[in-house]
């Protein structure tokens, strides 16, 4: 069955590789983390489609090309410092771990939060944490961060985030545009109040729910 795992995470890579994400270091990770073990075990056998999935709470694990293209938008090096906004199971932090040197999530819903945090443990993702909390006001004690990635479409960009950017740290953000639908945004911070604003393509997340 490991085996089994192995080669059709391969093929998962082999198919982000031909969409279009061309950084290695993304790509060996996604080659590197069992996605399997971060599905409910009845959608296995689903881990290495190249969709998203259901993890429960209303919430899922992303599509993998989707997933990458935003860690390869991020600009990650082995000393960077990355939050991810909307952990779910803990995939994208595990991703994110084997590319930068310290890596923080945060969970909406304490049930998936807990399980990711024991997932990671478990598995030895030593240089990553999550935590259960709203995510729209980031992690203020572990800024400033070399890159935030948002795993959940936001109505506007949440200006906390922004500012919990270094200079130079860049914000993947799907925004909702009403009736253009979703956007996925770069935002670098070129400066103490200069952002720079890219758009990177068309998404679909489920929603981003600050509680006050």
């Amino acid at each position: 069955m490991t085996s089994d795992f192995q080669q059709s995470r391969e093929r998962m890579v082999d198919l982000i590789a031909s969409r279009g994400v061309g950084d290695e270091r993304v790509l060996a990770a996604m080659r590197e983390v069992p996605r399997e073990n971060f599905v409910p075990p009845h959608m296995q056998d689903l881990a290495h489609e190249d969709a998203p999935l259901s993890i429960g709470e209303g919430q899922t694990i992303s599509q993998p090309t989707i997933v990458a293209m935003m860690i390869e938008a991020a600009g990650l090096g082995p000393a960077s410092k990355v939050l991810e906004v909307g952990a779910g199971s803990g995939y994208v932090v595990a991703v994110l771990s084997r590319i930068a040197g310290k890596v923080y999530g945060i969970e909406r819903h304490r049930s998936l939060g807990e399980a990711a945090a024991e997932r990671l443990e478990r598995l030895g993702y030593g240089n990553a944490q999550i935590r259960v909390g709203d995510g729209s006001k980031g992690w203020a004690e572990a800024a400033p961060f070399d890159a935030i990635v948002v795993s959940a479409a936001a109505a506007r960009v949440p200006e906390v985030l922004r500012r919990q950017l270094a200079i130079g740290g860049r914000l993947i953000v799907p925004v909702d545009e009403s009736m253009a639908g979703q956007a996925l945004k770069r935002i670098t911070r070129r400066g103490e109040d200069d952002f720079e604003v890219e758009i990177l393509a068309k998404v679909q997340f489920v929603p981003l729910i600050a509680e006050g």
